[in-house]
């Protein structure tokens, strides 16, 4: 039997429909939902640049849940963000400085982590890509803000100094929590574990950018005991989203 199919497994990070033309890649619902059968995955947290088309994928759904995506140099993403929180299983927010063109600490972010603080969720963001997404550059954020729980997705990505830099944003702030997804160092989960805290490491894929075949495994390997196994791969985030 597969080691996986021990725990409840979340996954708070995951695309379908094509994602920027530079990536080439892309995920049906349907490859999903067989992702999720094959790994186990209880729910899932999906997010698009278009929401309308997220929106239709997980209404009425008991295991796929989404985030709003929103770019703060778009015209109407106030009017896009306020539709879209108040509709069936949006449970979030997303936000990709990176691919949108703007820093984490410029004035245009702060109407969006206010809506989030109003509204009560999460935030996530892109971590991981100089100039737009370091992680020192949300901390101004999560001071500002100590109410909102900020997400940094892949904690750091695939640079040293960038992941030893974004768990120690989140060692210094209490409503900063780490995902797993696309950052390379096994061993840095359970550092993150162990300096951040047991409940603020939560996992992801980001499918089809990544896979479960090897997500998994990654934290598997970083030698968590079974506990915190069973606390990254789902506890944290049903928790974080509110998703019991």
């Amino acid at each position: 039997m597969s080691w996986w199919k021990e725990f409840e497994i979340v996954d708070a990070h995951a695309h379908i429909h094509p994602l920027s033309p530079d990536f080439r890649v892309a995920l049906t619902l349907e490859e999903l939902r067989e992702l999720m059968r094959q790994y186990n995955y209880s729910k899932a947290i999906i997010m698009d640049r278009d929401n309308y088309a997220i929106s239709k994928a997980v209404r009425g759904s008991r295991d796929l849940f989404a985030n709003v995506w929103v770019n703060p140099r778009e015209k109407d993403y106030m009017r896009d963000l306020e539709k879209y929180l108040g509709e069936e299983n949006f449970v979030g927010i997303k936000m990709h400085p990176l691919f949108d063109g703007y820093t984490p600490d410029s004035p245009i972010v702060r109407p969006v982590i206010s809506a989030a603080e109003e509204a009560g969720v999460p935030i996530q963001f892109h971590c991981g890509h100089p100039p737009f997404s370091l992680p020192w550059s949300f901390e101004p954020l999560a001071r500002e803000f100590p109410s909102v729980k900020i997400v940094l997705l892949h904690m750091g990505h695939g640079h040293i100094v960038y992941i030893n830099g974004a768990i120690e944003v989140a060692e210094r702030n209490p409503n900063v929590y780490l995902e797993t997804s696309g950052m390379p160092m096994h061993t840095k989960i359970k550092e993150a574990m162990e300096r951040v805290g047991r409940d603020r490491v939560i996992y992801g894929d980001d499918a089809p950018c990544g896979h479960p075949s090897w997500e998994l495994e990654k934290v598997r390997a970083s030698g968590l005991d079974g506990e915190n196994l069973r606390r990254v791969l789902g506890e944290n985030a049903k928790r974080l989203y509110g998703l019991d």
